[in-house]
């Protein structure tokens, strides 16, 4: 007979989460804005920066594409505290939105949140998608 051991897992050990954060995730149908925010990158690229100034949040860089005449813009701005990634598609009136902090240091989800609100109050939807996640 074969000596057959029993194998006993052993749990990992806990893992403090030093860098919690939040996702805040707008799907925004219907926007009723200024055309300059769905259709010229540069102008949505300083409005973006300078909302994150207000947020308080950090700028680390950023990079912002028009797809051309009449065409919508996809554009990140990259965070020392994560990220802020928008996508417009004019022709529908929609934009995603996508604003993540990470909470390593302080507590950003305030910040995150002014952030987010700002742009959603810019897009003025009729019909907003919108989600939290909490990260980590």
């Amino acid at each position: 007979m074969k000596n057959q051991s029993s194998v006993v897992p052993i749990p990992a050990p806990a893992v403090p989460r030093h860098a919690t954060g939040l996702h805040l995730i707008g799907d925004l149908y219907g926007c009723l804005c200024d055309d300059r925010l769905m259709l010229d990158a540069a102008y949505l690229e300083d409005f973006c920066r300078a909302r994150v100034a207000d947020a308080g949040l950090t700028t680390v860089g950023s990079l912002f594409h028009s797809f051309g005449e009449g065409g919508g813009v996809t554009g990140a701005v990259v965070l020392a505290e994560s990220h802020l990634a928008i996508h417009t598609w004019p022709e529908a009136g929609y934009v995603t939105l996508d604003v993540y902090v990470c909470n390593y240091t302080e507590n950003n989800r305030p910040k995150a949140q002014k952030l987010f609100d700002a742009l959603l109050a810019a897009f003025n939807p009729n019909d907003p998608h919108l989600h939290s996640v909490d990260r980590a």
